[in-house]
């Protein structure tokens, strides 16, 4: 046992300094994705490989109807201006609904988008965990609804709202409409599943609720911090 504690030590030593070196990283990317807009992320580069190409243009939140803006948070994560990353009485409902929804805000959906990779492992969610509250820290609520807008998956193939106002209205992110802005994010978060262009029921039901949602979050202040 004594002549296996040395490299035991020694293994965990170098565990050790790759763990930092890892976090570094993570931490260096966080801050240069404050000012600079991240190029792709993993799932992106995968439908692009899938498809052999993907539709997306990144649009300043400047050129982005604010109603789009307001109808994302609207349905997605009302309460994304009041929480620090985590949600945590979405997080009790879930738990009580046996977790048949989800409970991941925008601020953990653009950790897991840019930084990560889908799927439901731990060591993913652990890492999402631990990065979220950092993004908090570093960035804006404006920049981090602000990434979540360009890099989310609205169609097959569409990452974005300039993709997405295109494809589904051929129009630009900034004319979009309160109708329109509400279809493109009912079919958050099954992108393959529903269609903003020939919506459902179910969408259309989804679309008046977020159009409500977007108002009331106006009136009430919880757009404040991203407009």
């Amino acid at each position: 046992m004594a002549g296996m504690t040395a490299p035991f030590r020694l293994v965990l030593k170098w565990l050790g300094r790759a763990a930092l070196v890892v976090v570094a990283i993570y931490l260096a990317l966080i801050v240069v994705y404050k000012f600079v807009n991240p190029p792709t992320d993993y799932y992106m580069w995968s439908e692009r490989h899938r498809l052999g190409a993907v539709d997306q243009q990144w649009v300043a939140m400047d050129d982005i109807a604010p109603v789009m803006a307001r109808s994302v948070v609207a349905a997605e994560d009302a309460n994304f201006c009041n929480h620090w990353g985590f949600d945590m009485h979405a997080i009790r409902s879930a738990i009580d609904d046996g977790a048949n929804r989800g409970a991941s805000t925008i601020s953990q959906q653009v950790v897991k988008n840019v930084f990560l990779w889908q799927g439901r492992s731990w060591i993913r969610k652990a890492m999402e965990a631990a990065l979220t509250p950092a993004v908090e820290a570093i960035w804006s609520k404006r920049r981090i609804l602000e990434v979540y807008l360009n890099v989310a998956e609205f169609d097959e193939g569409a990452f974005g709202v300039d993709a997405a106002a295109f494809r589904y209205f051929r129009t630009s992110p900034d004319k979009l409409t309160a109708r329109q802005a509400a279809l493109i994010a009912a079919v958050l978060p099954d992108p393959k599943g529903r269609s903003a262009a020939k919506p459902s029921a179910f969408v259309q039901r989804r679309a008046r609720a977020i159009i409500d949602g977007a108002a009331t979050i106006k009136n009430d202040g919880r757009a404040a911090c991203f407009e």
